[in-house]
Formats: C-alpha cells, sequence, structure tokens
C-alpha cells in the first residue's frame, strides 16, 4: 500500500481529535522528525534505543564519541557513554521543543532512562534523575519499577522531577506508581510546587508480558486458545486505566512494546500516550488503520477467565493485589527486561571502546 500523507495519516487524526498522546518509540532524529509530523508529542530512549540511534547514525555520533574522548582522557567507558546517551536525548529534546512551547509545557518532553544495572539503588537513581532533569526543560526521566525505583520516583516527584515509571507490566505496579507520585505530588505541593504543571506517566510493557506468558505457556506445556495471549496486555492496560480514572491519580497510564496493532486498535483514544515504535507508525501509516471505538470496550470476559485460569502469571499482572511491592522486581518479565537493559547498557559502553580505543586486530572497513 501507499502511504498515507501526514496530514491525513491515523496517527495525525488520533493525534488531533482523542485525548491520547502519541510517543515515538525511538531517539533518532529521521524517526522522530517523522513521528511529529504525524502528531507525535513525545519520545523515549534507553539502552537498546541509544543503541539503535548509534547503528542508524554512526556519524556524528562516533565523531563525537572520539571527540568526548579527547576532552575527557581519563574518563572511563561508562561516563563518556552516559555523556553520549546526554546529548542523544537532548537533541531530541530539542526537536520536541516546539511541542513543548506550544502546549505550554503538557507536552513535548523525552524521557531518558537512568542506569539500569542500579535498579535496587535509590540514591544513584535519584541523583541521576535530578541531573538528567537539568539537561533540559522538556526531558522526562524514566525509572524502574523495583523497590527502590519506587522510593526514588518519588522523592524525584517531590523535587519537581517528572517520571515515566519503566520495567512495569502489571496493575499492581502501575498502582504503587501512582501511590509513589501522589506523595510525591503532594510534597512538592507543600514546598509551594505546582504539582499541576507536572507530567507523569507510568509505562505498561504490554508486549513484553505477551512475550513472556507464551514462554511460560511453552515451558509449562499449556495450550492456550490461540489469540487469547495477545489480549493479555490489553487487559492488563485497560484495567490499569480504568482504576486510574475511578481513583482520579495524577499520573497518565503509558502503553508500549507493540506486538500487534490491538494496541492502537484497543486504546487509541483513551486518555492515554501510546509510544509506537517507528515500524508499527509505519504499519499503521500504510494501512490507513484507523482506531476506532474499541477504547471504551472491555476485554472479553471468556478471555480474561481463560488466562486467569490458566496461566497464574497473567492473573498475578490483572489483578490489583497480585503482586506486592517487593516482589514486582522478580516477575518475570522484569527479570527479563531488566537483563536486556543492562545488557545493552554493556553492550553501549563496548561501543565506546570499539570507537575510541579500535581493536589493531580487525582490518579497516
Amino acid at each position: 500500500m501507499t502511504a498515507t500523507g501526514a496530514a491525513d495519516s491515523p496517527l495525525r487524526r488520533v493525534a488531533d481529535r482523542t485525548p491520547t498522546d502519541i510517543w515515538n518509540d525511538s531517539c533518532t532524529a529521521a524517526e522522530l522528525a517523522w513521528a511529529i509530523e504525524r502528531g507525535a508529542v513525545g519520545a523515549t530512549s534507553n539502552p537498546p534505543l541509544v543503541l539503535d540511534t548509534l547503528r542508524q547514525e554512526p556519524e556524528p555520533w562516533d565523531s563525537r564519541l572520539r571527540q568526548l574522548a579527547a576532552e575527557h582522557p581519563s574518563a572511563p567507558e561508562d561516563e563518556l557513554a552516559w555523556r553520549l546517551a546526554e546529548e542523544i536525548a537532548v537533541r531530541g529534546a530539542g526537536l520536541l521543543a516546539p511541542v513543548f512551547a506550544q502546549s505550554g509545557g503538557r507536552r513535548g518532553r523525552l524521557s531518558i532512562q537512568v542506569d539500569p544495572s542500579r535498579y535496587g539503588d535509590g540514591a544513584a537513581m535519584l541523583a541521576q534523575a535530578v541531573r538528567f532533569s537539568g539537561l533540559g526543560p522538556n526531558l522526562q526521566v524514566k525509572v524502574p519499577v523495583t523497590v527502590a525505583g519506587l522510593a526514588a520516583m518519588e522523592e524525584a516527584t517531590a523535587l519537581g522531577v517528572n517520571v515515566n515509571a519503566t520495567v512495569n507490566f502489571t496493575v499492581a505496579g502501575a498502582l504503587a506508581v501512582a501511590e509513589a507520585v501522589e506523595r510525591g505530588l503532594d510534597r512538592l505541593a507543600a514546598i509551594g510546587g505546582d504539582p499541576a504543571a507536572m507530567t507523569p506517566v507510568c509505562t505498561l510493557m504490554v508486549g513484553r508480558l505477551e512475550d513472556w506468558l507464551r514462554v511460560v505457556a511453552t515451558r509449562d506445556g499449556i495450550l492456550p486458545t490461540p489469540g487469547r495471549i495477545e489480549w493479555s496486555g490489553i487487559a492488563v492496560a485497560k484495567r490499569a486505566v480504568t482504576l486510574y480514572r475511578e481513583r482520579g491519580y495524577r499520573t497518565r497510564i503509558l502503553v508500549g512494546a507493540f506486538r500487534t496493532h490491538l494496541p492502537w486498535t484497543e486504546l487509541a483514544g483513551l486518555d492515554i500516550v501510546l509510544t509506537i515504535p517507528p515500524s508499527w507508525q509505519r504499519l499503521i501509516d500504510d494501512a490507513g488503520l484507523g482506531a476506532g471505538d474499541r477504547a471504551g470496550l472491555p476485554v472479553d470476559p471468556a478471555v480474561v477467565d481463560e488466562l486467569s485460569d490458566r496461566l497464574p502469571d497473567f492473573r498475578r499482572a490483572y489483578q490489583p493485589d497480585g503482586l506486592a511491592p517487593g516482589e514486582l522486581e522478580r516477575f518475570g518479565p522484569a527479570v527479563r527486561t531488566l537483563r536486556q537493559f543492562i545488557g545493552a547498557y554493556h553492550d553501549l559502553q563496548a561501543r565506546v571502546r570499539d570507537v575510541c580505543l579500535p581493536d589493531p586486530d580487525r582490518r579497516p572497513a
């Protein structure tokens, strides 16, 4: 199919006509510019996405890495990696600056993630969150939903730092985030801050929950009805959105990790954020896939009942009390995601090494 133009893109229609905000799940310049043209009002970065940016845009970033190494000859690889990640995030935030200004700061933010290897160190995550927030007015900070992360989110919010809770897959996690942010907002107000100017979000990585449930089903010899696992993340997201609305939380749900088009057809139109990978944005755009009117409809109870009965980890993800706060970081998809993010962070440091200290045994390209 031929892609629709930016003005009549289904992405643009949802962005312009519904409460849903669209974010670009990438921080490369070309992909972000394409998304903004179609209504995107935010973007995100994390170690895998920073790596992807370096692979897609080896220049100017390899040259910039060499320059940073020359400017800071005693800096270790991890420091150079963070300097580069910060610059990539600041560039993306710059592309979103017009949206930020036009919306009075309600939109136009780019999320940058704290060091995933420090997921158990609340003080380290808080310090990095404060640093990232100071790099620009429209930077939002991603903090993982761990015991230490929840404490850091409250403290950061109380200091006026906008957080994006990440590595989250469950209703229980979403509620723990909302409560932590509420405490932080109340503390911010107590010292004269303006909670109404804050834009905290809580991510639900719906596709990663689906990935995990497929692993569990295969591992344990469970055969759910075909196609039903694809609804697991949607069911969790819809329940979290409903509970947020009923309880009046000031955090918004952000849904990401697309594996199918269901997050688009089932959730677009709600007062949420959808962070969509560029590949899925183009598929939606090329197909002319409208959002329809399914956002307010519940997932088929028969699907929820079967998944709850046959997959205990879905039940843990779906029930508001399915996991205690101390169990969230040990939940299967959380462990898998933290390990991937930490691995990508190590790969990013290796990329710094390859650029700044090339392997002499390797033949030049």
